[in-house]
């Protein structure tokens, strides 16, 4: 296999499987690259016959699906899904082989796909991982390299034909009989349906699977049925309690809280909360912990923050409820308030993907951020961020939006302790580049913090140096990147990943450049 290095110096293969690829040169990106024809997929059918069909078997027969064809799937219901797993199942007993799946992520409710993988029916993944099937890929198990994206850059890859979909398998809690459908209503509801929007859209088949069929039509239309070739009916898409899961829980450790402590000081400081202040905060404990102490602050002081954007907890529902913030953005639910808020408050509105932060869009929701405050598995000296593998080297974590949050927002702050269990988070390298450290400007520990004044993008470098000199002259523990690093070992040793020599994953930008390799770990 030839390699090369990209700008971040990282080993990026120049090809797999007669597919070429092209390295990381800049958080800019590259000029789109579109590879499909103009125009999307034309559906036609007979008026009055019906897109409702008996069962997936049939749907799969239908819509022509057959060795080495790509599926997709949406993760709304999180942890909570069963379309993936259900539609795999009969797949497998069909005896269609060597297809790639491109779910927008998988979570540990999807390890019966190891079996898929291992019998052969599943080829290849592009999409997040998250859990078991990622260890089973770290592992060297997949017969092709698992293609990691951001939720934006996965979109971006659909729109202009980087992938392909033959037949999309998208899970709906709300559907009529031409397929117009929601994910606000019905049994199974789980929210905006913006992760199955480009996924329809673009697909050569939709197939909807939903177990709310309602009488025409499915008020508020998420998708509508222009993008839909069937419909099937079963008798659950999953469990919606799923959906909070793993890392969408408010953390309530004493270190973490400091850590949250930290930024609110450092954001006054600098004049950042003020009337007008617009934000996102990511799915960690960190994050959550932060969104509610700025709703508490602006509560208190009887100030209004203009607009948050991302996924949607309680918290910002509060914050939209009691005054405290006038627009809400959201491209998934966290929880069942924000699916509630959706459907009653007229300030609170749902986006697909592509409006989210497709850098090729033009016109992106995290552009008018303020700030974004996000985790990681590790950063570096650089200010690399890694929210993809462990330091032991399993891939266990999807992209999700860090790339486009950091890309997007005027302003990203990295929030985490200076280890876990003895193992520094501040590294001299992090095991993968996941957002690079152009995008971020603060990272903020229990401990102390730094500002990145070197690393950054130039646009906003004399900002940073200004912000800097503001937080030494506020007594802030503001310290440099390289007096972190060293703060952390204070607490051990680094962890060292076993690596061994075969590709197991690429991680890709949002333009689709190859950011950095990923490779497979002894045990």
């Amino acid at each position: 296999m030839e390699w090369v290095l990209n700008s971040k110096e990282r080993k990026c293969p120049v090809s797999v499987n007669k597919v070429e690829y092209h390295p990381y040169m800049t958080h800019l990106g590259i000029r789109p690259e579109v590879h499909r024809e103009v125009g999307r997929v034309t559906r036609w059918r007979t008026p009055g016959s019906s897109k409702v069909l008996d069962s997936i078997d049939d749907a799969i027969d239908r819509t022509g699906l057959s060795d080495g064809m790509a599926i997709s799937f949406h993760h709304h219901l999180r942890n909570g899904d069963k379309v993936l797993n259900l539609v795999i199942e009969r797949i497998r007993k069909k005896g269609i082989k060597n297809l790639k799946i491109l779910p927008s992520a998988m979570f540990p409710v999807h390890e019966p796909i190891i079996d898929a993988i291992k019998d052969g029916t599943v080829r290849s993944i592009e999409g997040s991982l998250n859990g078991p099937v990622g260890r089973y890929a770290s592992l060297g198990n997949m017969e092709e390299p698992v293609i990691l994206r951001s939720h934006s850059g996965r979109v971006r890859a659909i729109s202009q034909g980087e992938l392909k979909i033959d037949v999309a398998f998208l899970g709906a809690s709300c559907c009529d009989p031409l397929g117009n459908c929601n994910g606000l209503k019905g049994p199974s509801a789980f929210g905006p349906f913006g992760f199955g929007y480009a996924d329809a859209l673009y697909a050569e088949k939709t197939v909807i699977i939903t177990d709310d069929l309602v009488p025409f039509p499915a008020l508020p239309i998420s998708i509508p049925g222009t993008n839909v070739d069937h419909i099937v009916k079963i008798d659950s898409i999953g469990d919606p309690s799923g959906i909070l899961s793993g890392t969408l829980k408010i953390t309530d450790r004493p270190d973490h809280l400091k850590i949250v402590d930290n930024t609110m000081e450092i954001m006054d400081k600098i004049g950042l909360l003020k009337d007008g202040f617009s934000f996102q905060a990511g799915a960690g404990g960190i994050s959550l912990a932060l969104t509610k102490k700025i709703g508490d602050l602006y509560y208190a002081k009887g100030m209004k923050t203009s607009y948050a954007n991302g996924g949607t907890t309680r918290f910002l529902v509060e914050m939209l409820n009691n005054g405290t913030l006038e627009t809400l953005s959201t491209g998934q639910a966290f929880d069942l308030s924000a699916i509630e808020s959706l459907l009653n408050d007229k300030n609170h509105f749902e986006i697909v993907v592509d409006q989210y932060s497709n850098i090729h869009s033009g016109a992106t929701t995290t552009e008018p951020e303020n700030a974004a405050f996000l985790g990681a598995t590790e950063v570096d000296i650089d200010f690399n961020v890694n929210v993809n593998t462990h330091s032991d080297g399993y891939l266990l974590h999807g992209i999700g939006g860090h790339q486009d949050v950091a890309y997007g927002s005027q302003m990203t702050f990295i929030t985490v302790p200076l280890s876990r269990k003895g193992n520094p988070i501040i590294k001299e390298e992090v095991t993968t580049i996941t957002s690079p450290g152009e995008l971020i400007d603060v990272i903020v520990t229990e401990n102390a913090f730094a500002i990145n004044t070197e690393h950054i993008r130039k646009e906003v470098k004399q900002r940073n140096e200004d912000f800097e000199i503001i937080c030494r002259k506020q007594s802030l523990p503001v310290v440099s990147i390289d007096e972190l690093r060293k703060k952390a070992l204070e607490y051990g040793e680094d962890i060292n990943a076993k690596f061994g020599d075969q590709l197991v994953g690429m991680v890709k930008y949002i333009d689709g450049t190859v950011l950095d390799s990923i490779r497979s770990v002894k045990e």
